[in-house]
């Protein structure tokens, strides 16, 4: 029997076509979270990681049927998975799977509704925020799992010496947004490399002075505010000059919330006016 080329290479495609289903490889440079366990028989579609977003998770907020978004900032993971072959699932499964996971060290389902559900967990110091979905539905279906991750954390201001001089030349002030630990004027470790940036520009600038200035929100009494401001200024003046700058050429000065930048009604406005100035001298 003679066979055309045509059908040759039909059959040929058709033979292949279950090793490439078979086949199927993570996308380049994805992971799987920590908190999870890939269900059986998937790999990674697509990923996307973000060192800082905000996202809006569904929470309850009396009664299962009053669902209302809370926005989350943090270090974000999106990551779809898709089931080798195209099987499909039950959104009912995949949320069932991931609930259990989460419950099973500590976390729990905050919310659950027909399209997906908002799993959280807050433990050793760490909290973690998960709405888990369809990567794509078929057929009443899904295809796979969908997982939004956004591990919870503080902005961190990235700047560098030539950033704050030029700042600094312009304008005669620069506002940084140094962390401290709740009421006290201990520098938190996420801040340390702008304080070493700080040291950085004092270093090369031999002739630049700077004050030194604290400031905070209008929560808590004003005094105490004004004393915790000053205290958190001077500690970061210590923390310079322990890096080898001349006191000298270092003031510190803390103002409490005399001076908001920001709408203290709000919480974006009070994380503004709780911040360290540099001011050229």
């Amino acid at each position: 029997m003679k066979i055309s080329k045509q059908a040759t290479f039909v059959f040929a495609v058709l033979l292949l076509i279950p090793v490439l289903s078979h086949a199927a490889k993570d996308a380049k440079g994805s992971k799987d979270h920590p908190l999870f366990t890939r269900m059986p028989g998937t790999y990674i579609w697509t990923y996307e990681e973000i060192d800082f977003e905000r996202v809006s998770f569904r929470v309850n907020d009396k009664g299962p049927d009053a669902l209302r978004n809370t926005p989350v900032e943090g270090h974000k993971y999106l990551i779809r998975y898709l089931t080798e072959p195209r099987k499909g699932t039950s959104m009912l499964n995949i949320i069932r799977n991931h609930a259990t996971a989460i419950k099973k060290i500590g976390g729990e389902v905050v919310s659950e509704w027909n399209q997906g559900a908002t799993l959280r967990l807050e433990k050793d110091g760490r909290e973690v925020w998960v709405t888990v979905g369809c990567s794509a539905g078929g057929s009443g279906g899904c295809d796979g799992a969908q997982l939004t991750i956004l591990e919870k954390e503080e902005f961190v201001q990235q700047i560098t010496s030539n950033d704050m001089l030029d700042t600094l030349n312009k304008d005669g002030f620069i506002a940084l947004d140094i962390h401290f630990e709740t009421g006290k004027a201990t520098i938190k470790p996420e801040s340390q490399p702008i304080v070493d940036q700080i040291s950085a520009l004092m270093k090369a600038n031999p002739k630049l002075g700077i004050s030194v200035e604290g400031h905070t929100d209008n929560v808590g009494k004003a005094a105490d505010n004004k004393a915790l401001s000053e205290a958190r200024a001077k500690e970061v003046m210590a923390a310079i000059i322990k890096q080898g700058v001349d006191a000298k050429r270092l003031k510190a000065a803390g103002y409490g919330q005399e001076r908001p930048v920001a709408d203290n009604r709000a919480e974006e406005g009070r994380a503004k006016n709780r911040r360290v100035e540099l001011v050229k001298i």
